[in-house]
């Protein structure tokens, strides 16, 4: 089941039993996840599988594949959403890609640096001198890992930084590595999981970037502002649901994650405290200007992007609010 494509049929009887009536025609929408199957998605699988996106005359493939890129694709208007991070969002403006970002799903940058206890790093100063693996010198490991030096005053050069891949694990617990970059709701469960003592440094405890959201298009969304507004509200209704009862949200994963067993609940509760926010899917002007300045500093950017606030909306969020 790599990939679940939602039948009008399913929705048709799901929507009569609560009393609701099926739109007439179904907007068929392919979604970029950007990764595999997997329960961090819970928010979209609830909205699929609760019938949320049906309500709102919208047919859900997600997309999986690996060459799959959301953001060229949104941008040249081959799909009209994808879950993208903010600091893609502000590369690709730089390109004069007309993507906007309209729904802050991830409002923690999900970014951490992981240790075994007993090698004393609990804070972004303790890395200095220290080697540290990383996956890559790309992507939000790589952005999330600069901003946390950034933030404490130090500089790539203080830091024997090392591109292991993604080894992060093995990495650790062979010592070949004194610290680790990955993700704060998948590598330290993993690790813990072996009984191994570590500590984490969350990169969103000492800079506020901006993570995994949603992107469209500038034509799509002046042209057909009420489809953005139908899969936003949609969405948020499955992250709301997600928040209040994360156990119904894992086991309707389950329909979605072929294999999917207990043991990655981990994961999904590990996920909903990056997920909080007062307002569900509402974005911060001053994450985006944090987010450029880390990009400049890494060289991503020769110069800041002009009219950063274009590249990213609240309005939609506000409309949907119930």
């Amino acid at each position: 089941m790599k990939k679940y494509l939602f039948l009008l049929s399913v929705f048709v009887l799901i929507l009569a039993a609560c009393g609701g009536e099926a739109p007439t025609e179904m907007t068929q929408i392919k979604l970029p996840m950007g990764y595999i199957p997997d329960p961090q998605y819970a928010p979209f699988y609830v909205a699929a599988d609760k019938g949320y996106y049906a309500e709102e005359g919208l047919e859900i493939e997600f997309d999986y594949s690996f060459e799959t890129d959301g953001v060229a694709l949104v941008g040249a208007g081959e799909r009209p959403f994808a879950i993208v991070s903010g600091d893609q969002v502000i590369l690709a403006r730089a390109q004069s890609l007309p993507i906007v970002y309209v729904m802050e799903w991830f409002q923690k940058y999900p970014i951490a640096v992981i240790s075994k206890a007993d090698a004393g790093i609990e804070t972004p100063e303790d890395l200095a001198g220290r080697n540290v693996g990383l996956p890559g010198f790309f992507g939000a490991s790589y952005v999330g890992y600069v901003g946390l030096l950034e933030s404490v005053g130090l500089a790539e050069g203080d830091v024997d930084g090392n591109d292991i891949g993604f080894n992060q694990v093995e990495s650790l617990l062979a010592d070949q590595s004194e610290a680790v970059v990955g993700y704060g709701n998948n590598e330290p469960l993993q690790l813990q999981s072996r009984g191994e003592d570590i500590n984490i440094i969350y990169v969103a405890d000492y800079i506020d970037l901006v993570a995994n959201g949603i992107i469209t298009n500038e034509m799509l969304l002046a042209e057909n502002p009420e489809l953005v507004e139908a899969f936003v509200r949609a969405t948020l209704r499955g992250l709301a649901d997600t928040l209040a009862n994360p156990e119904e949200a894992y086991e309707i994963s389950k329909k979605f994650v072929e294999g999917l067993d207990d043991s990655r609940l981990g994961v999904l509760e590990a996920s909903l405290p990056m997920w909080q926010a007062t307002t569900l899917g509402q974005t911060e002007a001053a994450s985006w200007q944090q987010t450029q300045a880390v990009l400049l500093k890494m060289g991503f950017l020769d110069a800041p992007v002009e009219n950063l606030d274009a590249a990213f909306t609240n309005d939609v969020i506000e409309k949907v609010q119930p």
